[in-house]
């Protein structure tokens, strides 16, 4: 049983498919079903059911799953720690979609002029993948907004950030010196979906004030929420670093009077897996970080 053929058998589980394993391994999928077909020749059974738009996995492939996770992470960490010289290496980063393209960009930047040699990958994805996948191994350190549910995971605090309130430009409420959360009631609002955790954010904080959004569209990029709300469809609560990169004059944005509505944006990574020295510069570079910079 070789190392890539587990490696192989590893990705096909996660994608559910040959052909989006095969591009993730770079190689062409005749290759990758060759080494897969080798393992199960090895183990006596198949490990995956062949159906026509996917696979899953066979009771064979379910017991081999997590020891095959747990080998490939072991000596990824081994090759990793034997290698840490605190300057080259690569850090896997996971990133939430309302924070990624905001705060990320001068992050990485600034962290390559201090090393030139380490090269950064990003993966942008929900909160519940993300997790996952840091639990699985497969990214070293995410960037989240808080509550995080996760017990064996270090969740540490970076900084908060308010909540703009998002209009067309030619809104009643424009009108308005000042905008409460009280404002805001039986006004249609334009979310993200529920697995984009600023959704929640919106939510608790309109609830906790005894406001229920009254939701009438929903979307997966917080882009199209902005468009959205340019054309009359609501109104909605958006991060301020995504207010900062918005010059679109056909949207308005506003400061809510107190209480103002925030998140926190905190950092996530797994304690049992080896954090070379290069991850630990880089959480200490997102700790020195300041929100300001990045949106600046």
């Amino acid at each position: 049983m070789e190392l890539d053929q587990l490696r192989h058998f590893v990705s096909v589980a996660r994608t559910q498919n040959f052909t989006q394993a095969a591009n993730q391994c770079g190689m062409s999928q005749s290759t990758i079903s060759r080494s897969v077909g080798r393992l199960e020749e090895e183990l006596g059974q198949p490990v995956f059911d062949r159906q026509t738009r996917k696979v899953v996995l066979t009771d064979a492939g379910r017991i081999l799953l997590p020891r095959a996770e747990t080998i490939l992470s072991l000596v990824d960490d081994l090759k990793r720690e034997i290698q840490d010289d605190g300057e080259t290496g690569r850090i896997r980063i996971g990133a939430i979609p309302t924070i990624a393209p905001y705060y990320l960009p001068k992050v990485l930047s600034r962290f390559n002029e201090q090393f030139p040699e380490a090269t950064l990958v990003v993966q942008e994805d929900t909160t519940s993948v993300l997790l996952k996948q840091l639990a699985d191994g497969a990214i070293d350190v995410a960037v989240l907004a808080r509550p995080i549910d996760s017990r064996h995971l270090e969740i540490e605090s970076l900084f908060e950030e308010e909540l703009d309130l998002v209009m067309a430009a030619d809104h009643p409420l424009q009108k308005k010196k000042n905008i409460t959360i009280s404002d805001l009631e039986g006004i249609p609002f334009v979310l993200l979906s529920e697995a984009h955790c600023l959704t929640g954010n919106v939510r608790s904080f309109c609830e906790q004030r005894a406001v229920c959004p009254l939701t009438i569209e929903k979307t997966s990029q917080l882009a199209s929420v902005q468009e959205l709300v340019s054309l009359n469809h609501g109104i909605s609560l958006i991060p301020r670093m995504a207010r900062q990169r918005d010059h679109d004059k056909s949207r308005a944005y506003r400061t809510l009077t107190d209480p103002k509505p925030t998140r926190v944006i905190a950092m996530a990574w797994n304690p049992y897996r080896f954090q070379s020295r290069l991850i630990e510069t880089f959480k200490q570079h997102l700790r020195d970080f300041k929100a300001d910079d990045a949106i600046s």
